[in-house]
């Protein structure tokens, strides 16, 4: 097998994954403070520390740089929230829609520009950017489904087809991330935990 390509003594594949890295942290960087669309290409890759051949070899366009971070961040918070549910021993309903929220938003407000880059910077860039948002809502809906469907099955919720509630659910709580983000009122995240476990519990548990 031939040897792996290298420059400087570093392999050409972890340099790339280096530079890769290095861009994504400036784009939540600037996305964030600057905002996206006032952020320019020279911006992000004087952060970075490269050159603009330099972004160009990694990324098309800074839409691209955008839907990979925003890919991330969602990602990042459903693995987490997936593999607590998968592990949790109890079966109490509300005891596992309470771990299902402080998961999320722990995921998601640990680092507040996380924040910012999903629910404000990203909102109404592109037809692109709206799909990948169309997807996730999607995906989150059927996690939601799932936990409801368990709520039903202990007898705690009628059985009915929860798809649009579980659709309604991820977009008050995201409505509530972006309140969070978008106005001079600090809200805890406490206050928004409270908020978002109260309205999936009676969402749920609503007669039919």
């Amino acid at each position: 097998m031939a040897a792996e390509r290298s420059y400087g003594g570093v392999p050409l594949a972890r340099r790339r994954e280096e530079r890769r890295a290095r861009l994504l942290a400036a784009g939540v960087e600037l996305f964030t403070s600057v905002g996206y669309q006032q952020t320019k290409i020279t911006e992000l890759c004087a952060a970075a520390g490269m050159s603009n051949r330099g972004f160009y070899q990694e990324f098309e366009t800074k839409e691209a740089l955008l839907l990979e971070l925003y890919v991330r961040t969602n990602q990042l918070a459903h693995d987490h929230v997936s593999q607590t549910l998968t592990s949790l021993e109890t079966t109490d309903p509300a005891a596992r829609i309470d771990v299902l929220v402080d998961v999320y938003l722990a995921a998601v407000t640990s680092d507040p520009r996380l924040a910012r880059l999903n629910y404000v910077e990203a909102v109404g860039v592109s037809p692109a950017v709206e799909a990948l948002h169309v997807d996730w809502v999607g995906r989150w809906s059927e996690l939601i489904m799932h936990e409801a469907d368990r709520v039903a099955a202990a007898g705690l919720a009628p059985h009915r087809d929860f798809r649009l509630t579980a659709i309604m659910i991820v977009g008050a709580i995201t409505g509530l991330l972006r309140e969070w983000q978008t106005h001079t009122a600090d809200y805890p995240t406490s206050e928004i935990a409270a908020e978002a476990k109260a309205l999936i519990l009676a969402s749920i548990t609503r007669s039919a």
